[in-house]
């Protein structure tokens, strides 16, 4: 087995180890957090009796041990439980808002994606005027967070102008209309995308700028071929190794960011019904979504070492 196998399985086995302590800690922390399915009865005729049978049903009298080994034993096999505020099983809600998650972040993502074309235009011709603009747009967009600069659109733009919608996946009555869907898709997607627009222009940029000082391009120059064959078949392809893992760690930043776009533009994904879920004291559902975003994010982490062995064979690890 080579050193870099080793690696990962160690890493894997860390990852593993991370994200058990994670759960322990988490769930210990929702255990002991005020609030449970008997807070949802509004009915003051239900009895003090009848409460603790409903903590009961979900196995909250007992130790914090017990419940935790139980809530593993049915996670490891995709159980997450039933939801306090309406008794659901949790993964059903999950899955009718994961659709729109997904839509909104490969959306996000083809937008960002933007960025790789700008990067290369600005290293092309650094130095000059667009290059400098460019520089100016991307300081713009590190000093404000993204989702005031989406505030600032709905305020001063789409309410004003009525160009693109406030909020919401659809307009009611045209739940089938593409278009329509489309519609609402654009901003949120822009908005979110914007991420790209900062990290890739700017990381790619130095990638090229380091690599068309190297010498084999000064050779692949001196032996006549066209600077376009030289930049896109030499530089370009060369200079996306270091940009290539912040791809994968970008979509986990798109994943995280949903949480903010999501509430800001009333888009009905898992981001907002997190925050909808904290502010409920639904714990079943909060804890299952910590837990899927913690595994996600565990790993990409090691999928970036992975990808890092394939586009660049110079990295070997110890």
């Amino acid at each position: 087995m080579s050193n870099t196998s080793r690696y990962i399985i160690r890493r894997a086995i860390q990852s593993l180890i991370l994200l058990w302590l994670i759960t322990i800690i988490s769930f210990t922390l929702m255990r002991l957090a005020p609030g449970g399915p008997e807070s949802f009865i509004e009915d003051p005729r239900v009895k003090e009796a009848d409460k603790l049978a409903l903590r009961a049903s979900y196995g909250l009298d007992e130790p914090i041990p017990v419940q935790y080994i139980k809530w593993l034993a049915h996670v490891l096999q995709g159980d997450f439980g039933r939801s306090f505020l309406d008794q659901r099983p949790v993964m059903d809600k999950i899955a009718e808002r994961l659709p729109a998650t997904i839509t909104l972040n490969l959306a996000s993502v083809i937008i960002g994606m933007l960025g790789i074309p700008m990067g290369m235009y600005a290293a092309v011709h650094h130095g000059k005027w667009l290059d400098r603009a460019l520089g100016v747009f991307n300081a713009f967009l590190n000093s404000a967070p993204h989702w005031w600069i989406g505030l600032l659109v709905l305020l001063f733009i789409a309410a004003p102008t009525r160009w693109f919608p406030l909020g919401g996946m659809f307009t009611i009555g045209k739940e089938n209309d593409i278009l329509d869907r489309l519609w609402h898709l654009i901003l949120p997607a822009t908005i979110s995308g914007m991420g790209g627009w900062l990290v890739w222009p700017r990381y790619l940029r130095s990638s090229i700028l380091e690599v068309i000082r190297l010498d084999y391009i000064r050779t692949a120059h001196a032996k006549g071929l066209a600077e376009r064959v030289v930049l896109f078949r030499h530089a370009f392809r060369n200079s996306l190794i270091p940009v290539v893992p912040l791809f994968v760690g970008s979509i986990v930043g798109l994943i995280s960011g949903s949480v903010i776009y999501e509430n800001v533009f009333s888009w009905p994904g898992i981001g907002r019904m997190a925050v909808q879920a904290t502010f409920q004291r639904d714990y079943p559902v909060v804890m299952a979504l910590f837990v899927i975003g913690s595994t996600l994010a565990m790993f990409a982490l090691l999928a970036i070492d992975v990808i890092y062995t394939f586009v660049d064979p110079r990295v070997k690890y110890n």
